[in-house]
């Protein structure tokens, strides 16, 4: 084990040596880390933390969080040891059939609800949510909009399973369905606005990518194909048939992909609006397109 707590050693002394642990092996959020694993230990937020600052572990607090350590010196994310990962303010459960929501994906969240409000139509809006995984778009803009119902769709009935769970634990379930297939194959239109994080990874990159991504992250999930840009080709001209007029789609890409995911929705007959929204890295990270009225 990495660390062997003493009788004497308190909460705060651990968090400290915790996060130091987590600095020398690498870890790019040590003390975000540590504070996590360690509040999740003894079942304290930051507050709590803070308030127990001078008490000590006591043995069996001390060896539940060795072990948790390991898993994360071992390249397993917080997220997934935790179970849960927070995203637009809410909470997700986690299980291994679905991605780890990232904060670049609340620029898709930015961007579809922009753009819907902007062309709004029909009320109450109808969403749906192209590979929805734990629910996290559709879920985060439901909250949004307390008028809107959505569909998230995906090829995994457990992550179906896990996106319905998160539906009912946020107060969503009236207003979220979910039902399994290939994107849009098996939905009905018209839509007021539909949005995907579909895979984008390029096959031969995954290998590549950080361990906390491809370890623990499902391949499904990630792999886009030789190219990265499999997905778009299949729900591109799905989503355009699918949207009312005036509708809006909204995709994350990958970097370098934008360009590319533009020129798909236009030859779907989409009308592109401005230009894709960056992430705080500056990364073209969400793409929108509208369906023109005739």
């Amino acid at each position: 084990m990495w660390l062997r707590v003493s009788d004497s050693l308190t909460v705060e002394a651990t968090r400290r040596q915790l996060a130091a642990r987590f600095e020398a092996a690498g870890i790019e959020s040590p003390e975000l880390d540590a504070r996590l694993l360690l509040g999740h230990t003894l079942g304290l937020d930051l507050t709590g933390l803070i308030t127990a600052a001078h008490r000590a572990l006591t043995a069996d607090e001390s060896d539940r969080l060795d072990r948790l350590a390991a898993r994360r010196l071992a390249g397993e994310p917080v997220a997934r040891i935790l179970g849960q990962k927070e995203f637009w303010g809410l909470s997700f459960a986690l299980s291994p059939e679905t991605l780890v929501p990232r904060p670049d994906t609340e620029t898709v969240v930015e961007l579809a609800l922009d753009m819907l409000r902007k062309g709004l139509a029909n009320t109450p809006p109808r969403v749906a949510d192209l590979g929805t995984g734990t629910g996290a778009i559709l879920l985060a803009l439901l909250s949004e909009l307390p008028e809107a119902t959505g569909i998230g769709t995906d090829i995994s009935e457990r992550a179906l399973a896990i996106a319905n769970d998160n539906a009912v634990r946020l107060g969503l379930a009236a207003r979220a369905s979910f039902i399994r297939c290939d994107y849009a194959s098996e939905l009905t239109g018209p839509f007021d606005l539909i949005v995907s994080n579909p895979p984008y990874i390029a096959t031969g990159d995954i290998a590549g990518l950080a361990r906390e991504v491809r370890d623990h992250d499902p391949h499904q999930a990630l792999d886009g194909g030789p190219d990265g840009l499999a997905a778009y080709r299949a729900l591109i001209p799905q989503a355009a048939r699918l949207l009312a007029p005036g509708a809006a789609l909204v995709v994350e890409a990958g970097q370098g992909q934008a360009r590319d995911i533009e020129a798909m929705m236009t030859a779907a007959g989409l009308a592109l609006q401005g230009r894709p929204r960056a992430d705080l890295a500056g990364i073209s990270r969400a793409v929108g397109a509208r369906k023109m009225p005739r």
